[in-house]
């Protein structure tokens, strides 16, 4: 009868300080755009999930600055 929606993904915490981030891109002379911010912490999300897969393939719980 009724059809089940999906299910919105779940919203992540920023893992970047968005004012030093902005800081940043202004002294080099740039502007930055709204969702600029959340694109860079999706990107340190997908950098970390990398260096927490090479870690469990070396079969270690410790994630090292080598794994990035």
């Amino acid at each position: 009868m009724f059809e089940e929606t999906p299910a919105a993904p779940a919203a992540r915490d920023n893992l970047v300080v968005g004012s030093k981030v902005k800081a940043y891109v202004k002294s080099q002379g740039a502007m930055s755009s709204g969702a600029l911010i959340g694109a860079v912490s999706d990107k340190v999300y997908a950098l970390l999930d990398d260096a927490i897969g090479r870690s469990k393939a070396n079969k270690r719980s410790t994630v090292k600055d080598t794994d990035l």
